[in-house]
């Protein structure tokens, strides 16, 4: 009987263990189903193991608190096969990036069912077939790219209902029928729609004007014509002065910044940016008070601005010189900002052009920079916990990584830095300034005329050729990791008191010469970090700093390395070539337990340089 009861016992848990192991592994069945359908020559998809409780430790998968999936990012992964429609039982899920693949097949109708989401990138692929109506469901979608594809079909009155959507790409398919321009779709721009076969709405009429003339009463003919002329004469007494004046205004240069009136230039439209009047902005700003300056950089001044419907907005007026023929290289350069549009890039709202001003608006970070969260918190503030610059490391790498390689011409940035990598209301790290310095061709030539800046962060063939690339990027990055851990500026001559290093990277090599990891680690976290972790952040920052520019990893991959894909193959790689080229120098450094480090990876920092940005031409 006894033995009877216990083997009753025991099918009874084995059941329930079967039914609770299905309820928590449905997420990683859904992504399990999508691995399968896939052909993946770069297995980019090996950690997905389906025997695992839950996709929560797979790479290129992230989750919130609950250990549900929240994305999924499998962007430029060279996979291809089809889209499953078991994608539809991710209820959590915000983030679906499987851009810039082979996949071919339909969109599946089940994408409706995924009402969190908020950004779905499947363009750069070979999908076929319509856009699904279903994706009217999800009303809280912000980004919808589903360009370069062969879609084809009308596009689905629903979308107009999304009234969150806020970037919108159809473009390059094969789609057919009416552009809708109601609902959402009125803030869009012909760009999101070009290269298909679709019928562009008609320009709204002009607005009607009347014919008829309003009757004169009888007798009043006489009577207007008398006050008429008495009108037009005062009118011209008051007038002369005032036309005098003018005249005369008109002989003096105007130097000043607010006498130039916006409309003096001929409108230009630019892809879905608001173009804002001079005065708008003047008045947003206070007319352009000190007290609302935010910052000070190398392409000039920030000020904080109110607009009139009541958002704040951070409104950058460029100091560059004008030379003839900057209106169109103005405009070229602010359409390409405008298209490099990702969560972690900062994104233009609009902008204002005179014939001597030039303005960029963008959306207020209410959260700062990291540099003034690391170093100019007040004391009621909070610091930067870890697990947060985890992912302000992850968030502005993916930054980086999509101006580099989604974007035609790719976008250099040359200042990547603390300051420059902004906080929005969740601490999502969002990448700023970047397009102002230059838009490069792939096709041209990496020679720049001026080098932009700032000491500590600049690589080093770019400081001494003024050549630049994406490895530039790559370089400030790295040593932007480092104020991340550390909480130090990238270039400090307070740290000559202890004898220290004044730039950063050295000083970094000095304490892990010397083993004195917690010595390096900012005193703010308390403690509160995991050695591990912070280990292989100094390693992707020491990968991302090396001397030689071919040496360094590219942005795409710094990313897969922080999410967990093959940085442990690129440091033992890295540290057998550094054994080789010590022995080869015959220097007789001793490794450390966990890290080389390479004396040779910077020029000597020099003390007597100011940290002020390089601006000038070489």
């Amino acid at each position: 009987m006894d033995r009877a009861a216990w083997a009753i016992s025991l099918c009874f848990v084995l059941v329930v263990s079967l039914l609770l192991g299905a309820h928590g592994n449905s997420e990683g069945d859904a992504l399990n189903a999508l691995k399968t359908n896939l052909a993946d020559p770069n297995n980019v998809l090996q950690s997905w193991d389906p025997t695992l409780v839950n996709p929560c430790t797979w790479f290129h998968v992230t989750c919130n608190s609950d250990n549900s999936v929240t994305r999924v990012d499998l962007g430029n992964a060279n996979l291809s096969g089809q889209l499953v429609p078991q994608l539809g039982q991710l209820p959590n899920l915000q983030y679906l990036e499987l851009y810039s693949n082979n996949i071919s097949g339909r969109v599946p109708n089940e994408l409706g069912n995924l009402t969190n989401l908020v950004s779905l990138d499947l363009y750069l692929n070979v999908l076929s077939g319509p856009i699904p109506d279903t994706l009217g469901n999800l009303q809280r979608l912000r980004f919808l790219r589903l360009n370069n594809n062969t879609l084809s079909g009308t596009i689905p009155m629903i979308l107009t209902t999304i009234e969150s959507l806020q970037v919108l790409d159809l473009s390059n398919n094969r789609l057919t029928g009416d552009i809708p321009i109601n609902g959402s779709f009125s803030l869009f721009t012909p760009i999101s729609f070009q290269n298909n076969l679709l019928i562009t709405p008609p320009a709204a009429p002009p607005p009607p004007v009347s014919q008829t003339p309003p009757s004169p009463s009888p007798g009043s003919g006489t009577t207007g014509a008398i006050a008429g002329g008495v009108a037009a004469g005062a009118a011209l007494l008051f007038a002369a002065p005032a036309i005098a004046l003018a005249m005369w205004r008109r002989r003096k240069p105007q130097d000043h910044f607010f006498d130039v009136p916006a409309e003096e230039d001929p409108e230009v439209h630019l892809g879905q940016l608001k173009r804002f009047s001079l005065r708008e902005l003047q008045v947003a700003t206070d007319n352009f008070s000190n007290k609302n300056i935010l910052g000070r950089g190398g392409f000039g001044k920030v000020y904080k601005g109110r607009l009139a419907d009541g958002s704040l907005v951070a409104v950058k007026r460029l100091k560059e010189e004008r030379t003839q023929g900057g209106e169109l290289q103005f405009q070229t350069e602010v359409e390409m900002i405008s298209m490099a549009v990702h969560r972690n890039l900062l994104r233009l709202r609009g902008f204002c052009m005179t014939p001597t001003e030039r303005l960029l608006v963008y959306p207020y970070m209410a959260n700062g920079s990291v540099a003034s969260c690391l170093r100019e918190r007040s004391e009621t503030q909070p610091p930067l916990d870890w697990p947060i610059r985890k992912r302000i490391a992850l968030g502005s790498a993916r930054g980086l990584a999509y101006l580099h390689d989604h974007c035609d011409p790719k976008i250099i940035h040359r200042d990547v830095k603390a300051a420059n990598i902004l906080l929005d209301e969740e601490f999502e790290a969002v990448v700023g300034d970047f397009g102002l310095a230059k838009l490069m061709d792939y096709k041209d030539t990496h020679v720049t005329t001026a080098v932009r800046g700032t000491i500590g962060h600049i690589a080093p063939e770019y400081l001494s050729t003024g050549k630049s690339s994406e490895k530039t990027d790559v370089f400030g990055y790295g040593v932007m990791l480092l104020e991340l851990i550390t909480g130090q500026r990238a270039f400090d001559l307070a740290r000559l008191a202890n004898d220290d290093d004044v730039m950063l990277l050295d000083w970094v090599k000095g304490l892990l010469k010397e083993k004195k990891l917690e010595t390096l680690v900012d005193a703010d976290l308390q403690g509160n970090y995991i050695d591990e972790e912070v280990e292989q952040l100094i390693q992707v920052a020491l990968l991302c700093t090396q001397g030689t520019a071919m040496e360094r990893p590219k942005m795409s991959e710094v990313v897969r390395m922080l999410e967990g894909d093959g940085l442990a193959e690129k440091w033992e790689e890295w540290q057998k070539e550094e054994i080789f080229r010590q022995e080869f120098n015959h220097t007789h450094h001793q490794n450390d337990e966990w890290i080389i480090t390479d004396g040779n990876a910077l020029p000597d920092s020099t003390p007597n340089l100011r940290p002020e940005e390089l601006s000038g031409p070489r």
